[in-house]
């Protein structure tokens, strides 16, 4: 999340430099991005490790650090930049049902905060990836209440 939930991804320029931050951990840390979704003050993934199980170095140290000194904002007392929230939120998946309940709230994200009003509206997002495997349809989430696919989770 980013600092006092500031729209950063709003800017397509943003989107951009943070996938760039993606593609370098990947490149020094290898990981699977599974899903993931990009809003303008957050964003949720899954991610699958296999050399190793160091997901916060990975998040703090390379992604958030990356991203960090490509942004132009102040810089606070301390000589630190203020991008992103101090903390993040992670958990190992259980299940196959877990896996499916996480990828299912990383995709209705956006409507869930009233940005789109269909889940395949979003250009941020996993979700045509998904589609093109054929693991959801086009217009999968419409029918969907939004409290069905809610986690404590933000």
């Amino acid at each position: 999340m980013t600092y006092k939930r500031r729209p950063l991804f709003a800017d397509e320029n943003n989107v951009d430099l943070l996938r760039s931050a993606f593609r370098y951990a990947m490149d020094r840390k290898p990981f699977d991005l599974g899903a993931i979704v990009i809003l303008p003050d957050h964003v949720h993934c899954i991610w699958s490790m296999t050399n190793d199980v160091y997901y916060s170095k990975r998040w703090q140290m390379i992604i958030k650090t990356h991203f960090s000194r490509k942004m132009d904002v102040p810089i606070n007392l301390h000589g630190v930049k203020q991008v992103w929230q101090p903390r993040f939120w992670e958990h190992c998946i259980r299940d196959d049902n877990d896996y499916q309940r996480h990828i299912d709230y990383i995709h209705y994200n956006p409507v869930k905060h009233g940005f789109v009003p269909s889940v395949k509206d979003w250009p941020h997002s996993s979700f045509q990836r998904f589609v093109k495997k054929g693991w959801y349809e086009e217009n999968w989430g419409q029918n969907i209440e939004s409290d069905v696919l809610s986690m404590d989770v933000e």
